[in-house]
Protein backbone atom coordinates (compact mmCIF):
# COMPACT_ATOMS: atom_id res chain seq x y z
CA UNK A 1 0.00 0.00 0.00
CA UNK A 2 2.89 2.10 1.13
CA UNK A 3 4.32 2.20 -2.80
CA UNK A 4 1.56 2.52 -4.08
CA UNK A 5 1.12 5.87 -2.56
CA UNK A 6 4.41 6.75 -2.95
CA UNK A 7 4.72 5.79 -6.91
CA UNK A 8 1.25 7.69 -7.82
CA UNK A 9 2.63 10.85 -5.65
CA UNK A 10 5.87 10.99 -7.81
CA UNK A 11 3.70 10.68 -11.12
CA UNK A 12 1.32 12.75 -10.65
CA UNK A 13 3.06 15.41 -9.13
CA UNK A 14 5.60 14.82 -11.48
CA UNK A 15 2.81 16.02 -14.10
CA UNK A 16 1.16 19.09 -12.19
CA UNK A 17 3.85 21.45 -13.16
CA UNK A 18 3.38 21.54 -16.63
CA UNK A 19 -0.26 22.08 -16.19
CA UNK A 20 0.31 24.08 -14.02
CA UNK A 21 2.15 26.28 -16.15
CA UNK A 22 -0.53 26.08 -18.68
CA UNK A 23 -2.89 28.41 -16.11
CA UNK A 24 -0.26 30.71 -16.32
CA UNK A 25 -1.60 34.00 -18.58
CA UNK A 26 -5.14 33.72 -19.05
CA UNK A 27 -6.33 35.38 -15.72
CA UNK A 28 -4.43 36.28 -12.92
CA UNK A 29 -2.22 33.85 -10.55
CA UNK A 30 -4.88 34.88 -7.55
CA UNK A 31 -7.45 33.75 -9.46
CA UNK A 32 -6.17 30.49 -11.49
CA UNK A 33 -5.29 29.31 -7.59
CA UNK A 34 -8.78 30.06 -6.00
CA UNK A 35 -10.15 28.27 -9.15
CA UNK A 36 -7.92 24.85 -8.63
CA UNK A 37 -8.72 24.81 -4.86
CA UNK A 38 -12.35 26.14 -5.24
CA UNK A 39 -12.85 22.87 -7.06
CA UNK A 40 -10.85 20.69 -5.45
CA UNK A 41 -12.56 21.60 -1.79
CA UNK A 42 -15.74 21.57 -3.59
CA UNK A 43 -15.69 18.05 -5.34
CA UNK A 44 -13.77 16.72 -2.33
CA UNK A 45 -16.75 17.85 0.88
CA UNK A 46 -19.52 16.53 -1.56
CA UNK A 47 -17.82 13.56 -2.63
CA UNK A 48 -17.61 12.73 1.16
CA UNK A 49 -21.09 13.70 2.01
CA UNK A 50 -22.33 11.55 -1.11
CA UNK A 51 -20.61 8.33 0.57
CA UNK A 52 -21.59 9.32 3.86
CA UNK A 53 -17.74 9.86 5.32
CA UNK A 54 -17.89 13.55 5.87
CA UNK A 55 -17.19 14.26 9.52
CA UNK A 56 -17.15 17.91 11.00
CA UNK A 57 -14.24 18.26 13.29
CA UNK A 58 -14.45 19.66 16.31
CA UNK A 59 -13.94 23.06 17.20
CA UNK A 60 -10.72 23.32 18.51
CA UNK A 61 -8.99 21.84 15.79
CA UNK A 62 -10.10 24.44 13.29
CA UNK A 63 -7.51 27.31 13.93
CA UNK A 64 -5.37 23.84 12.53
CA UNK A 65 -6.83 22.87 9.85
CA UNK A 66 -7.01 27.01 8.69
CA UNK A 67 -3.25 27.02 9.20
CA UNK A 68 -2.93 23.73 7.16
CA UNK A 69 -5.12 25.18 4.01
CA UNK A 70 -2.84 28.42 4.50
CA UNK A 71 0.18 26.80 3.90
CA UNK A 72 -0.35 24.00 1.91
CA UNK A 73 -3.50 25.43 -0.26
CA UNK A 74 -3.21 28.68 -0.52
CA UNK A 75 0.36 30.74 -0.10
CA UNK A 76 2.64 28.26 -1.04
CA UNK A 77 0.80 27.82 -4.20
CA UNK A 78 0.27 31.83 -4.69
CA UNK A 79 4.22 31.63 -4.46
CA UNK A 80 4.36 28.89 -7.32
CA UNK A 81 2.10 30.14 -9.86
CA UNK A 82 3.55 33.64 -9.70
CA UNK A 83 7.07 31.81 -10.27
CA UNK A 84 5.95 29.67 -13.06
CA UNK A 85 5.59 33.28 -15.38
CA UNK A 86 9.52 33.74 -15.20
CA UNK A 87 11.04 29.84 -14.65
CA UNK A 88 10.49 26.55 -16.50
CA UNK A 89 8.11 24.63 -14.70
CA UNK A 90 10.57 21.53 -14.34
CA UNK A 91 13.13 23.85 -12.90
CA UNK A 92 9.89 24.59 -10.07
CA UNK A 93 10.23 20.95 -9.64
CA UNK A 94 13.55 20.61 -8.78
CA UNK A 95 13.64 23.54 -6.32
CA UNK A 96 10.70 21.94 -4.66
CA UNK A 97 12.73 19.21 -3.85
CA UNK A 98 14.30 20.92 -1.35
CA UNK A 99 11.13 20.23 0.89
CA UNK A 100 13.40 17.68 1.92
CA UNK A 101 15.98 19.70 3.37
CA UNK A 102 12.93 22.37 4.69
CA UNK A 103 11.23 19.05 6.48
CA UNK A 104 14.39 18.07 7.84
CA UNK A 105 15.26 21.94 9.33
CA UNK A 106 11.33 22.17 10.91
CA UNK A 107 10.96 18.96 11.84
CA UNK A 108 13.99 20.24 14.26
CA UNK A 109 11.85 23.25 14.99
CA UNK A 110 8.62 22.12 16.00
CA UNK A 111 9.19 18.37 16.73
CA UNK A 112 12.48 18.34 18.49
CA UNK A 113 13.99 15.85 16.01
CA UNK A 114 17.86 16.32 15.12
CA UNK A 115 19.68 17.93 12.55
CA UNK A 116 22.29 15.22 11.56
CA UNK A 117 25.52 16.15 9.32
CA UNK A 118 23.77 14.02 7.26
CA UNK A 119 20.89 16.83 6.28
CA UNK A 120 23.74 19.33 6.57
CA UNK A 121 25.94 17.90 3.66
CA UNK A 122 22.90 17.41 1.53
CA UNK A 123 21.71 20.83 1.90
CA UNK A 124 25.18 21.93 1.08
CA UNK A 125 25.59 19.57 -2.65
CA UNK A 126 21.94 20.19 -2.96
CA UNK A 127 22.11 24.14 -3.12
CA UNK A 128 25.25 23.35 -5.25
CA UNK A 129 23.26 21.97 -7.43
CA UNK A 130 20.90 24.57 -8.05
CA UNK A 131 23.50 27.32 -8.25
CA UNK A 132 24.98 25.15 -11.60
CA UNK A 133 21.17 24.58 -12.77
CA UNK A 134 19.68 27.73 -12.40
CA UNK A 135 23.57 29.53 -13.43
CA UNK A 136 22.26 30.03 -17.39
CA UNK A 137 19.11 31.33 -16.57
CA UNK A 138 20.61 34.34 -15.18
CA UNK A 139 21.49 35.32 -18.25
CA UNK A 140 18.43 35.58 -20.33
CA UNK A 141 17.51 39.59 -20.58
CA UNK A 142 15.84 39.20 -17.53
CA UNK A 143 17.66 38.11 -14.37
CA UNK A 144 15.98 39.73 -12.03
CA UNK A 145 12.52 37.92 -12.93
CA UNK A 146 14.52 34.83 -12.52
CA UNK A 147 15.95 35.53 -9.58
CA UNK A 148 12.33 36.67 -8.47
CA UNK A 149 10.72 33.43 -9.63
CA UNK A 150 13.31 30.94 -7.84
CA UNK A 151 12.90 33.00 -4.54
CA UNK A 152 8.98 32.40 -4.50
CA UNK A 153 9.75 29.03 -5.42
CA UNK A 154 11.72 28.63 -2.12
CA UNK A 155 9.24 30.43 -0.24
CA UNK A 156 6.65 28.24 -1.65
CA UNK A 157 8.49 25.44 -0.42
CA UNK A 158 9.11 26.61 2.69
CA UNK A 159 5.33 27.18 3.22
CA UNK A 160 4.72 23.19 1.89
CA UNK A 161 6.89 22.64 4.48
CA UNK A 162 5.60 24.06 7.10
CA UNK A 163 1.91 22.62 6.16
CA UNK A 164 3.60 19.06 6.27
CA UNK A 165 4.19 19.84 10.04
CA UNK A 166 0.87 20.83 10.72
CA UNK A 167 -0.41 17.99 9.07
CA UNK A 168 1.44 16.16 11.03
CA UNK A 169 0.27 17.62 14.48
CA UNK A 170 -3.77 17.67 12.82
CA UNK A 171 -3.01 13.72 12.61
CA UNK A 172 -1.72 13.02 16.41
CA UNK A 173 -4.23 15.27 17.20
CA UNK A 174 -6.73 12.29 16.18
CA UNK A 175 -7.84 14.06 12.69
CA UNK A 176 -8.13 11.44 9.67
CA UNK A 177 -5.64 12.34 6.69
CA UNK A 178 -8.49 12.49 4.41
CA UNK A 179 -10.90 14.52 7.09
CA UNK A 180 -8.37 17.21 7.41
CA UNK A 181 -7.46 17.68 3.58
CA UNK A 182 -11.13 17.85 2.47
CA UNK A 183 -11.74 20.87 5.35
CA UNK A 184 -8.53 22.81 4.81
CA UNK A 185 -8.67 22.36 0.76
CA UNK A 186 -12.38 24.28 1.59
CA UNK A 187 -10.85 26.92 3.77
CA UNK A 188 -8.38 27.37 1.59
CA UNK A 189 -10.59 28.29 -1.28
CA UNK A 190 -12.43 30.96 1.43
CA UNK A 191 -9.15 32.28 2.20
CA UNK A 192 -8.14 33.00 -1.63
CA UNK A 193 -11.86 34.43 -2.19
CA UNK A 194 -10.99 36.46 0.38
CA UNK A 195 -7.88 37.23 -1.28
CA UNK A 196 -9.60 37.92 -4.73
CA UNK A 197 -12.18 40.38 -3.00
CA UNK A 198 -9.59 42.03 -0.94
CA UNK A 199 -7.47 42.79 -3.96
CA UNK A 200 -10.63 43.43 -6.31
CA UNK A 201 -9.50 40.91 -8.75
CA UNK A 202 -11.95 40.75 -11.38
CA UNK A 203 -13.95 37.12 -11.67
CA UNK A 204 -12.95 36.10 -15.13
CA UNK A 205 -13.19 32.59 -16.33
CA UNK A 206 -11.33 32.06 -19.36
CA UNK A 207 -13.22 29.60 -22.01
CA UNK A 208 -9.87 28.19 -23.47
CA UNK A 209 -10.45 24.37 -23.70
CA UNK A 210 -6.36 24.39 -22.24
CA UNK A 211 -7.29 25.76 -19.03
CA UNK A 212 -9.94 24.48 -18.16
CA UNK A 213 -8.87 20.86 -19.32
CA UNK A 214 -5.12 21.55 -16.88
CA UNK A 215 -7.44 23.19 -14.29
CA UNK A 216 -9.35 19.72 -13.81
CA UNK A 217 -6.72 17.76 -13.98
CA UNK A 218 -4.77 19.70 -11.06
CA UNK A 219 -7.98 20.14 -8.95
CA UNK A 220 -8.60 16.33 -8.95
CA UNK A 221 -5.86 14.38 -9.67
CA UNK A 222 -2.89 17.15 -8.68
CA UNK A 223 -4.81 18.14 -5.79
CA UNK A 224 -7.30 16.30 -4.47
CA UNK A 225 -5.75 12.52 -4.85
CA UNK A 226 -1.84 13.30 -4.98
CA UNK A 227 -1.97 15.61 -1.92
CA UNK A 228 -4.04 12.72 -0.16
CA UNK A 229 -1.72 9.75 -0.96
CA UNK A 230 1.58 12.03 0.10
CA UNK A 231 0.01 12.79 4.06
CA UNK A 232 -1.20 9.46 3.84
CA UNK A 233 2.39 8.63 3.79
CA UNK A 234 3.27 11.38 6.03
CA UNK A 235 1.09 9.39 8.53
CA UNK A 236 2.40 6.00 7.57
CA UNK A 237 6.24 6.48 7.08
CA UNK A 238 6.82 10.16 8.16
CA UNK A 239 7.42 13.48 7.12
CA UNK A 240 11.09 12.82 6.43
CA UNK A 241 10.64 10.18 4.33
CA UNK A 242 7.75 10.74 2.85
CA UNK A 243 9.25 14.15 1.27
CA UNK A 244 11.72 11.61 -0.40
CA UNK A 245 8.94 12.03 -3.44
CA UNK A 246 10.44 15.24 -3.46
CA UNK A 247 13.80 14.16 -5.13
CA UNK A 248 11.69 11.63 -7.83
CA UNK A 249 9.29 13.62 -9.31
CA UNK A 250 11.88 16.86 -10.66
CA UNK A 251 12.63 14.14 -13.15
CA UNK A 252 9.33 13.46 -14.29
CA UNK A 253 8.78 17.58 -14.46
CA UNK A 254 11.98 18.04 -15.95
CA UNK A 255 11.21 15.55 -19.04
CA UNK A 256 8.14 16.71 -19.18
CA UNK A 257 9.37 20.10 -19.44
CA UNK A 258 12.06 18.77 -22.31
CA UNK A 259 9.58 17.87 -24.50
CA UNK A 260 6.50 20.62 -23.98
CA UNK A 261 8.60 23.64 -23.17
CA UNK A 262 11.71 23.37 -25.21
CA UNK A 263 13.92 23.17 -22.12
CA UNK A 264 17.45 22.68 -23.14
CA UNK A 265 19.60 20.63 -21.49
CA UNK A 266 23.80 21.47 -21.41
CA UNK A 267 26.10 19.36 -19.30
CA UNK A 268 26.51 22.15 -16.39
CA UNK A 269 22.62 21.69 -16.35
CA UNK A 270 22.94 17.86 -16.00
CA UNK A 271 25.65 18.12 -13.40
CA UNK A 272 23.06 20.22 -11.54
CA UNK A 273 20.49 18.43 -11.77
CA UNK A 274 22.35 15.03 -10.25
CA UNK A 275 23.84 17.01 -7.37
CA UNK A 276 20.47 18.53 -6.28
CA UNK A 277 18.97 15.19 -6.93
CA UNK A 278 21.76 13.49 -4.64
CA UNK A 279 22.10 16.05 -2.21
CA UNK A 280 18.20 14.86 -1.02
CA UNK A 281 19.67 11.20 -1.70
CA UNK A 282 22.37 11.89 0.56
CA UNK A 283 19.61 12.89 3.35
CA UNK A 284 17.42 9.50 3.07
CA UNK A 285 19.56 6.88 1.25
CA UNK A 286 20.19 3.85 4.23
CA UNK A 287 19.40 1.14 2.11
CA UNK A 288 15.98 0.48 3.45
CA UNK A 289 14.81 3.69 2.98
CA UNK A 290 12.97 3.04 -0.03
CA UNK A 291 12.09 -0.86 1.12
CA UNK A 292 10.26 0.81 3.97
CA UNK A 293 7.95 1.91 1.88
CA UNK A 294 6.59 -1.58 1.68
CA UNK A 295 6.70 -2.19 5.00
CA UNK A 296 3.45 -3.46 7.35
CA UNK A 297 1.00 -0.03 7.17
CA UNK A 298 0.60 1.78 10.64
CA UNK A 299 -2.70 3.21 9.80
CA UNK A 300 -5.78 2.83 7.84
CA UNK A 301 -7.43 4.77 5.28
Amino acid sequence: MNATLFISTVLIWGTTWFAMALQVGPVPVLLSVFYRFATAGLLFLLGLALIGRLKVPARHHQPWLAAQALCLFGLNYLCFYSAAASVPSGLLAVVFSLATVFNALNAKVFFGEPVTKRALLASIIGVAGLVLLFGSEFETDNPTATLKGIGLAVLGTMFFSLGNMVSRRNTEAGLETIDANAWAMGYGAVFLLVCVLVTDTGMVMPSDVVFLAALLYLATFGTIVAFTTYLLLVTRIGALQAAYATVLFPIVALSISTFAEGYEWTLIKVVGVVLALAGNAVMFWKGGTIKGLVASDRTQI
